[in-house]
């Protein structure tokens, strides 16, 4: 890995001929001397808007320039960076080479975890974000609160994550509403160790993802806390809360609690291979705090869905 202008200049030349891109982008842009924002200027000079994220993410191999507009600014790039014609957008035509893609524990897809993954990675791709965000978690408590209507009225996570890459400072949440959610009167909270980044959501799919940004940039290894919730309140009474895992990880602890108002007469955990398959492992949860809240315990979670449903009657 490049890290001196002096040595990024001696392997330039090789990384131009064999790759793999992101560490051609990483060594032209420290021969250069550039700086990531200083280079999204010189794009936005010629009409081209790439975040300094978007192209962090291209010089780590979190992320390859694909959609048009990203290669209009590979061909820029190339201009900006002094490189001969052609040389950035050749390396894209390869295969990923070490570290994109083939260091990353394997994951399974948003479309194979919840009904609405494709609008998912539609919100991602329109981000030009990783699906693979680069952290594991370690831990993760969710307080779930039902309403008297029996509607989700809002969530809070307290999330513990480890990064598998250097240069990790931020965490895609994904909120999926009840029938009727309006996810554009969904409000993100940045609780703790964060803040809000980007949001997008999907009226149809009733889905929203933010971005949260960390207060520092992590390397490979290191472990960070921070909390954040969602307030919504805006979808029809539901009957169930789940979680869709993508990776193997540490504890996960999911609590629903429940107005005075409304209830159920019922719970229980259950687990799904994937959206459409049946639920599997049921058994029933004893209510605790005036039979007002029940939770579950998963001290290693598995890919896959884990979750509660209730019966209100």
């Amino acid at each position: 890995m490049p890290s001196t202008g002096h040595s990024a200049q001696e392997q330039l030349p090789r990384l131009l001929h064999s790759g793999p891109f992101h560490l051609a982008l990483r060594a032209a842009l420290a021969a250069r001397g550039l700086p990531l924002h200083r280079v999204q200027h010189r794009l936005a000079a010629r009409g081209i808007r790439i975040g300094v994220t978007s192209l962090s993410y291209w010089q780590q191999g979190a992320r390859r320039p694909r959609r048009p507009e990203s290669l209009r600014a590979v061909v820029a790039l190339e201009q900006i960076l002094e490189l001969p014609q052609g040389t950035l957008l050749r390396l894209l035509s390869a295969p990923g080479g070490p570290g994109e893609g083939a260091a990353r524990p394997p994951a399974r897809s948003y479309r194979a975890l919840v009904s609405v993954g494709a609008a998912v990675e539609e919100l991602l791709a329109g981000m030009e974000l990783p699906a693979d965000g680069g952290l594991h978690t370690v831990g993760h408590h969710e307080r779930v609160r039902i309403g008297a209507g029996g509607e989700l009225l809002g969530r809070e996570s307290q999330h513990v994550v480890r990064a598998h890459r250097d240069g990790v400072d931020r965490y895609v949440a994904v909120h999926h509403g009840d029938p009727g959610c309006d996810p554009a009167r969904v409000r993100v909270r940045a609780v703790e160790n964060c803040r809000t980044g980007r949001v997008r959501w999907h009226r149809e799919a009733e889905v929203l993802v933010a971005e949260l940004l960390f207060d520092a940039r992590l390397r490979a290894g290191e472990t960070y806390v921070f909390g954040y919730g969602f307030e919504d309140g805006t979808g029809a009474r539901c009957t169930e809360y789940v979680r869709g895992f993508s990776y193997t990880g540490g504890q996960y602890v999911l609590q629903v609690r429940f107005d005075e108002a409304a209830l159920p007469v019922r719970c229980r955990r259950f687990s799904r291979s994937g959206p459409s398959a049946p639920r599997s492992g049921l058994a029933d949860l004893t209510p605790s705090g005036r039979h007002r809240a029940v939770h579950l315990v998963e001290q290693a979670v598995h890919r896959g869905i884990l979750g509660i449903t209730w019966d209100w009657a």
